[in-house]
């Protein structure tokens, strides 16, 4: 499909999107955006970089008349920093369209009156609760990034909103991947849903070779001009660049030009760098030019467009964004490509200590569930390099934490900055009950970054986070339960008094939930978390 107004959108929408650069649908929109525009239910197997943004936006749009008052779209994030960027998205397409956008926890204005509103779900249930804003008329309901919020809160928050929304409103589900518990939410709160796309049967899946990644942040210029240094000087002739449209490659060929590398069609030999849109059109070049090295500016939408690109050349190189991720590992999958991280910096010999806290950061990012602190981290890879916040994590870590003892787990030896061989067995849970909930306002990124910040432990330690409206239950290492209990008792967290201690629900019989904390002194009242959620 070449262009929008093949998907039959109205051309308000078509001129909207085309001065965002957004010239031609994604596979996940071609088959989006007919079946939302009719009003049905559907679950978006997809994430950021498959273009799902668009995908739900534009029909909803359409479909819903702009100008009136109240909540006529809501749409819920995992966290603050999600839903601003989405509302801004979103509001750069509704400028043509006469929608009002708002999102919650930042500044806009009139939320009870924007027609499409975005936020996360503890706080748009605050804001019902209160009166504050009405969903009741409501036609579209999105739980986007679903997968990060069933991480990071449950999605029983998300169900805790529902009796609020019209039984006849639209219901969307994007969410990558798509786990046990989001499917069941789907089977059961979104009636005759599609799924787009299909599922994926990875049954006799092709397997065509490796493709390097680089989780990189905004803006990716900076990142992609070193890729391009790095391969030119390890003995390419050219670097094909690949961008998402032609507005887009015009401003990387000019920021490339910028700094010295000057950029071409792709075939042109009296420039080092050519740069590339539709794959297809550019594997003439590839074919007949020798020594030319791949680099996906922005990342493949589909896995036809990754083997297009990367399937001549023997693999080549991708940019991701960290919330892109799941998505690019997603695509590779079903294009039958093995992903292998590529790291903007030669490694460095390491001393002995140093090298067993690689092993320990190799196994964690192999067995740990990272997703939702890519998440929690994304403000700061805003700012920093991520190189750098890892880098400044382990030196956290090594810092504050004392020696493990020889034999210990891995998640206990990365917590001690200094691992030992071999894993240890599963961690067991203990439930915790803080006095802090969310009419409070908390969100799982403050509580994760009190518990962090106060207890010095790794987030790898806290499981499931279940804020209620007058209180928190948090699942936590058992061996760190009693630490993060007299951490936590006494702080203030968003105003309150905090008095943590092991869950003994009311009204059972048996002994108490957890061991009995110990006696330690409390701290300092009116000190709050000290560091960043994740």
């Amino acid at each position: 499909m070449e262009s929008f107004e093949d998907l039959d959108l109205g051309p308000e929408l078509v001129e909207a999107l085309a001065s965002e650069g957004i010239e031609r649908p994604t596979p996940l929109q071609e088959a989006a955006v007919p079946v939302l525009r009719k009003g049905n239910n559907a679950v978006l197997a997809a994430g950021p970089g498959s273009g799902v943004l668009v995908a739900w936006a534009a029909p909803l749009l359409e479909r819903v008349a702009a100008g009136q008052a109240h909540a006529r779209v809501l749409v819920l994030e995992p966290d603050r920093d999600a839903a601003l960027r989405v509302a801004e998205s979103v509001a750069r397409l509704a400028r043509h369209t006469g929608h009002s956008v708002a999102a919650l926890g930042s500044s806009w204005v009139l939320h009870g009156h924007a027609q499409v509103l975005v936020g996360t779900p503890e706080e748009i249930h605050e804001e019902v609760r209160a009166g504050r804003v009405s969903l009741d008329a409501l036609e579209a309901l999105v739980v986007d990034g679903a997968a990060a919020i069933e991480r990071l809160a449950g999605l029983e928050v998300v169900e805790r909103l529902l009796p609020f929304v019209p039984s006849a409103a639209q219901r969307i589900v994007a969410a990558l991947p798509l786990t046990p518990g989001i499917r069941d939410f789907a089977e059961r709160h979104l009636r005759r849903a599609v799924t787009v796309p299909p599922p994926y049967d990875p049954e006799g899946a092709p397997t065509r070779g490796e493709l390097a990644y680089r989780v990189v942040t905004e803006p990716v210029e900076a990142a992609l001009v070193d890729a391009v240094d790095a391969l030119l000087e390890g003995g390419a002739r050219h670097v094909l660049v690949f961008t998402r449209g032609e507005d887009r490659a015009a401003d990387i060929g000019d920021h490339l030009t910028l700094r010295g590398y000057v950029a071409g069609a792709p075939g042109d030999e009296a420039v080092p760098v050519w740069l590339g849109v539709d794959a297809l059109e550019a594997r003439a070049a590839l074919e007949s030019g020798e020594d030319v090295a791949v680099v996906s500016c922005d990342v493949p939408p589909d896995a036809d467009t990754l083997d297009r690109r990367h399937g001549i050349s023997g693999g080549g190189l991708a940019l991701v964004l960290p919330r892109e991720q799941a998505h690019l590992r997603d695509v590779a999958r079903r294009a039958g490509y093995t992903l292998k991280a590529a790291p903007a910096r030669p490694a460095v010999a390491a001393a002995d200590a140093l090298r067993r806290t690689h092993e320990a950061l190799e196994e964690a990012l192999e067995s740990e569930d990272i997703a939702a602190y890519l998440v929690a981290l994304e403000p700061l890879f805003e700012r920093h390099d991520p190189a750098e916040i890892a880098a400044a994590a382990v030196a956290l870590l090594r810092r504050r934490a004392p020696a493990a003892p020889a034999g210990a787990s891995a998640a206990v030896r990365a917590d001690a900055g200094a691992a030992g061989a071999g894993r240890g067995s599963a961690p067991t849970w203990a439930k915790l009950f803080l006095s802090v909930g969310s009419r409070d306002g908390l969100t799982p990124g403050d509580l994760l970054g009190a518990v962090t910040g106060e207890a010095n432990v790794q987030g790898s330690v806290v499981g499931r986070i279940d804020i209620r409206e007058s209180h928190t239950l948090l699942e936590v290492h058992s061996d760190v339960a009693p630490k993060v209990i007299a951490a936590l008792n006494g702080i203030t967290l968003k105003g309150r008094a905090v008095r943590a201690d092991f869950d003994r629900p009311r009204g059972r019989g048996g002994p108490p939930a957890g061991p009995r904390r110990p006696r330690t002194p409390r701290p300092e009242r009116g000190r709050g978390p000290s560091g960043p959620a994740g």
